[in-house]
Parts: C-alpha cells; sequence; structure tokens
C-alpha cells in the first residue's frame, strides 16, 4: 500500500516489537516507505562501554536548502503484562475506530503520519522546494546516551546542517490542536546522603540520627519556591523522588540516611546556577536543624546525576507560526504555545537549529492499551502536509 496512508504506516510500524534497545524491524519497516518516494537512506550504530549498541536512522530528500528536518524515535517501553491488553500490543489491531498498540501514540503514530505527509505533498506539489529529512533514534526511551545526540553529531560530520526542526512527540493534552512545545524546563537530579553515628535507639545520646539531618535538608529544598515561574515557563520545581534508610531494625538508629531530587528548572536558571542554590539551601539547614538541637552541622554528601538537561525557549517566528497556522488551518483551534512538560529529544537537537514539537494526543502514552483514533491520524497528516508548505514558503522568503 502507498506511503500516503497513514493508518497502514502505523501498522506497519507498530508490528515492529521495537522495545529499547531492540530495532525490532521498525527502522527497516520506515526505510521502505521512504525509499520510494525518493529518500536517500543510511543506517548508523551507535555504540558505548557498557550500553547495548544502538540502531538509527537518518534519511534525506533533496540536496538543496531550506532543509527541514523532521525527528523522532521507534523504540518503544515495554507493553507489561500482555494479558491486560484488550488487543495485543504488536497487533496493530483496529476496533471501535482506535488503532491499538504499543508506540501507537508514543510515538510511531507521529511518523506514520509526517511520512504520509510527505508522501502526499510529492503526489500533490512534486519534490519539495528544498529538504526534508528524518533524523529517527532507536534511543529515546532508553538512556538516550547512544541516540539522537550521537545521531546528530554523525550528520554533522557529514556535512548536514538543518534550517528548522519539528519533532513528533505527543504534545497534545485532550484534541488535536491543543499545544505547540516551543521549548522544555531543564532538568537536574541529584542524591543527597546524611552521615550519621550508628547506635541503640534507647541511647540516642551515643548515636547521631541522620534522619533528624534528612527532614530539614529535604524541607529546604522545596519550600520555600525557587521563583515564580516566568513569561514563557511555569514556576520552577523540586520534588523528593526517593527517601533511603536501610535499617530494618526499629530498635537501631541507622548510620546513614539518603533522599533523591529532582528538579525541572525555568529560564530564571542555569544548570550551574540551580545547583549552585542547592548547594546553599542544603548549607543553610545543615547548619540549623531544629531536629538536632546542640549538635554540630549535619554531615551531607551530595551526588549530581549526570548530563543535565538545559533549558531552552525557540524563538524562530518563521518556525511556529507555520505550524501555529497548519494547526488553525485544518482543526479550527488557536494551539496554545507550551514549555510544560518533561524533557524529550528536543534538548539535543536545540544546539543545531530551532525546534518545535508537535503530535498526537497523549493520554494513552505508555499505558495499557495504548491508541489512537484512526481520524486523529488523518487530521494529523493534514497538519503536517500543511504545515511543510507553509514553512517552506515562509522559510524561502526575503
Amino acid at each position: 500500500m502507498s506511503t500516503s496512508d497513514p493508518v497502514n504506516n502505523l501498522q506497519t510500524l507498530i508490528r515492529c516489537p521495537s522495545v529499547t534497545p531492540a530495532e525490532g524491524g521498525a527502522l527497516s519497516a520506515l526505510e521502505a516507505m521512504l525509499l520510494p518516494l525518493g529518500f536517500k537512506v543510511e543506517r548508523m550504530v551507535a555504540t558505548e562501554p557498557g550500553m547495548p549498541d544502538i540502531e538509527n536512522l537518518y534519511a534525506r530528500l533533496g540536496n538543496k536548502g531550506p532543509h527541514l528536518m523532521f525527528a523522532g524515535h521507534t523504540d518503544v517501553v515495554p507493553p507489561g503484562d500482555e494479558a491486560s491488553w484488550s488487543h495485543l500490543p504488536f497487533a496493530a489491531e483496529i476496533a471501535g475506530g482506535e488503532l491499538f498498540g504499543r508506540g501507537a501514540v508514543d510515538m510511531k503514530g507521529g511518523i506514520a503520519c509526517f511520512a504520509a505527509a510527505v508522501a502526499r505533498h510529492i503526489e500533490k506539489h512534486g519534490m519539495p522546494k528544498g529538504s526534508i529529512s528524518f533524523l529517527i533514534t532507536g534511543d529515546e526511551e532508553g538512556p538516550a546516551v547512544n541516540g539522537t545526540e550521537k545521531l546528530l553529531k554523525w550528520a554533522v560530520e557529514r556535512g548536514e546542517r538543518w534550517d528548522a526542526c519539528l519533532v513528533g512527540e505527543p504534545t497534545n493534552p485532550d484534541a488535536l490542536g491543543d499545544m505547540i512545545k516551543i521549548g522544555r524546563r531543564g532538568s537536574v537530579s541529584g542524591k543527597v546522603s546524611i552521615l550519621g553515628v550508628q547506635g541503640h535507639a534507647a541511647y540516642p545520646h551515643l548515636a547521631d540520627n541522620p534522619v533528624r539531618g534528612l527532614l530539614p535538608l529535604a524541607s529546604a529544598l522545596m519550600d520555600p519556591p525557587f521563583d515564580m515561574g516566568t513569561d514563557n515557563f511555569p514556576p520552577s520545581n523540586l520534588e523528593v523522588t526517593s527517601v533511603d534508610v536501610g535499617n530494618p531494625a526499629t530498635n537501631v538508629i541507622p548510620a546513614r540516611a539518603s533522599f533523591a531530587f529532582n528538579i525541572r528548572f525555568n529560564d530564571t536558571w542555569t544548570a550551574d546556577t540551580v545547583k549552585a542554590e542547592i548547594l546553599r539551601r542544603l548549607d543553610a539547614a545543615a547548619a540549623g536543624s531544629p531536629f538536632r538541637p546542640g549538635r554540630d552541622p549535619v554531615r551531607y554528601e551530595i551526588t549530581w546525576a549526570e548530563r543535565p538537561s538545559h533549558v531552552f525557549l525557540t524563538r524562530n517566528n518563521a518556525l511556529i507560526a507555520s505550524l501555529s497556522e497548519a494547526v488553525e488551518n485544518v482543526t479550527g483551534r488557536t494551539p496554545q504555545l507550551s514549555t510544560t512538560g518533561g524533557t524529550s529529544d528536543a534538548r539535543f537537537i536545540k544546539d543545531y537549529c530551532p525546534v518545535v514539537e508537535f503530535g498526537l494526543v497523549g493520554q494513552t502514552m505508555h499505558m495499557v492499551d495504548e491508541r489512537v483514533a484512526l481520524a486523529d491520524l488523518e487530521i494529523l497528516t493534514q497538519i503536517y502536509g500543511t504545515f511543510i508548505s507553509r514553512w517552506f514558503d515562509n522559510a524561502l522568503l526575503p
């Protein structure tokens, strides 16, 4: 069947069990869709000691500018208990006007629709006025070490340059046309370990309970707020995500306690300045813990997670306007320009060209019975098709 049918494209992709880090046939299926359209398709395998090798795909149509990139991933999260699914997760069955399967929304659906949109553009208008490329990884749902970041560097080393990028992640909370992502908050994670002295619970003066130090330190990171938000971003927010004492005995004061945290920060901060603020709060709380009267300051250690995500905001009017106009033209809705949500591979792409994100409704992503309405696949294909035409027109303006 023709690549211009997004439903057929998506069924083909879902039937490839590409659970990270397995390619599962998904990149081969996408290659088979793109080759007849005239794309030059290359497969790149990224490696890293201690990590599984990851297959990635780069495909380009055209050899001149302006150059529009579509980015995404064919890897999916595990389906969980397949017996809990009403339709097998890799069967790509249709029922009640919906297509079921792991990756239907996140994000094989976006890839299927963009491929269909390019095919329709060629059928209706001929070759694009510049170049279109697909940058597709198999490591977005995994550690993201051997995926988009390395694929971008690999492509640049071969002379590739881009003028704009659309990432097809599911961005809409309720209906197509709700939301375009024009940036993302930064993310920093860490672990704080409080050092105590083990002892008998009946003789606390002979011990130093690290839990008494943990409580004020964890509290200091959550209150007061880091900021009140900015024009383009919500307030920065830190969450304590786990607490661990590792002590099964109720009559023993432990020697060590720890808590992990993650902060999503806006453009008030950088990764370095938010780390400095976290250390300032910890030091202040350690010096004056109300739960340890008469004691020396709390002794603690902090370990930062590697590779923080940096905050970014896209300000490219031609890109944002082209996509907003396409959404409104097809759906009648004016999309909200948002920076909410978690991180995505746009955090890597931003260093190479302006990037925005727009895809399907994300309500069932990663869930049992992940699914997408057939009508939404057609609407998204139309949005992407309109966007392609408008972006090339706008990019070619003097």
